[in-house]
């Protein structure tokens, strides 16, 4: 009897004893895997799913106060200068600098104008796909030759044929582009069988509308013509500025024949002055230049490539040449320039650009003059003759400068004759 009780209580003991070891060895394992799963949320959050004891895992965004800077798409090109020290017959042929050109002497003697396909320099540039808004927004605020405003001048004509007098009413000028001081009237002349008659109107102070309301009278021979269609003669009308040093220019000038005035009679006419034409005068020789400009950059680029016919005692003795360049707004001198001395030759080759600074808004009123000049003795240049580039200008000189403002960006060579 008591061995059995003996065994009945530790059968007991036993099954109480592996009871509570299977329980202990249960909550061991959730505690082990509950640890598992909490270091695995921490090394790896995006991996953790949620449950309803693990929170969801909240991203944090930095934010920065830095200004973010945009890269500018459009990279201006190089402009790269020719070296003084080449004196080839031909342009500078520019392959180390990546801009390549092919024009040969005898097309530039043959040619008085470079043409599209005839490019003196090809300066690099890089493509962008915002260049081109960039590349409008400059070009239409430069000055071209079709936008210039000359000088206008608003006058009427009566003719008296009982007195046998031609009156021109000058009433109004506009689109006067001159320094601030300036003085200015306007200037009437009649050519009839060879004799002239001059009248003028009062001096006024220049301004860009300028009121005269003035009568100028001519005397016309009308004996044995009952109208003016049979008189042969011309009529010209020009606008005459003094400055504060007493120099006299002519800022325009138009012309009409004395057989067209019927048409004209007791008419309001509108006429455009138009530059004096340049006197003719005998050249002592010649100079090939080319010119471009660049609206991105506000430069002007003058390219002295070569001159030829040079005739003039002053080289007898000595030749040593070079130019020089004289950048003016107006009356008033912005940058002088010159080449190197080129030495025993009668058609120097220099080939040398120069670069100036000018916005494009003084384009208009701005003009380019070189001279040619020879040393003859140290410390003694004589000039051998000039020439000038611009709107105010006439011959080659304007027609250079309007083809430079109606291509932005191209180099466009001509032959200038010097006059000395």
């Amino acid at each position: 009897m008591l061995m059995s009780a003996t065994a009945l209580l530790g059968a007991t003991l036993g099954t109480v004893s592996g009871l509570l070891t299977l329980c202990g060895l249960s909550l061991l394992c959730k505690s082990c895997k509950k640890g598992k799963l909490e270091r695995g949320d921490e090394t790896d959050p995006e991996k953790a799913k949620p449950s309803i004891l693990h929170t969801l895992t909240q991203f944090s965004v930095q934010k920065s106060t830095e200004p973010i800077q945009p890269q500018a798409s459009l990279k201006f090109p190089k402009i790269y200068c020719p070296k003084p020290c080449v004196t080839s017959q031909e342009v500078i042929n520019y392959k180390e600098h990546g801009a390549t050109s092919d024009m040969s002497a005898a097309e530039l003697d043959t040619c008085n104008q470079a043409t599209d396909h005839e490019k003196i320099f090809s300066l690099p540039r890089q493509a962008s796909a915002d260049e081109t808004p960039c590349t409008s927004e400059q070009t239409g605020a430069m000055t071209t030759s079709s936008s210039i405003l000359y000088p206008k001048l608003h006058f009427s004509i009566s003719l008296h044929k009982e007195n046998g007098e031609l009156h021109i009413s000058i009433v109004e000028a506009e689109n006067i582009s001159v320094e601030a001081g300036c003085e200015g009237y306007i200037s009437g002349c009649v050519s009839v069988s060879e004799e002239q008659k001059h009248a003028h109107t009062a001096v006024h102070k220049l301004a860009a509308h300028v009121q005269w309301g003035e009568e100028l009278v001519f005397a016309l021979p009308m004996e044995g013509t009952e109208d003016t269609d049979s008189l042969d003669g011309e009529v010209a009308l020009s606008l005459h500025c003094c400055d504060r040093f007493s120099h006299n220019s002519t800022l325009g000038t138009m012309r009409f024949k004395l057989a067209d005035i019927s048409m004209m009679l007791d008419a309001d006419c509108w006429v455009d002055l138009q530059p004096p034409k340049q006197e003719v005068a005998s050249s002592s020789g010649e100079l090939l230049l080319s010119l471009s400009y660049l609206p991105a950059a506000n430069r002007l680029g003058v390219v002295v490539m070569k001159a030829r016919g040079l005739q003039s005692d002053k080289l007898k003795d000595n030749i040593d040449l070079s130019v020089k360049l004289t950048l003016k707004h107006q009356n008033a001198k912005l940058k002088k320039k010159q080449t190197r001395r080129v030495k025993h030759k009668m058609n120097p080759v220099w080939n040398e650009m120069m670069m100036l600074e000018l916005p494009s808004e003084l384009l208009a009123k701005s003009s380019v003059e070189l001279e040619v000049l020879n040393l003859a003795s140290p410390g003694t240049l004589l000039p051998l003759g000039r020439c000038m580039l611009g709107l105010h200008t006439s011959g080659t000189g304007l027609q250079h400068w309007k083809q430079m403002l109606d291509n932005p960006r191209k180099q466009i060579a001509m032959w200038h004759p010097l006059y000395t």
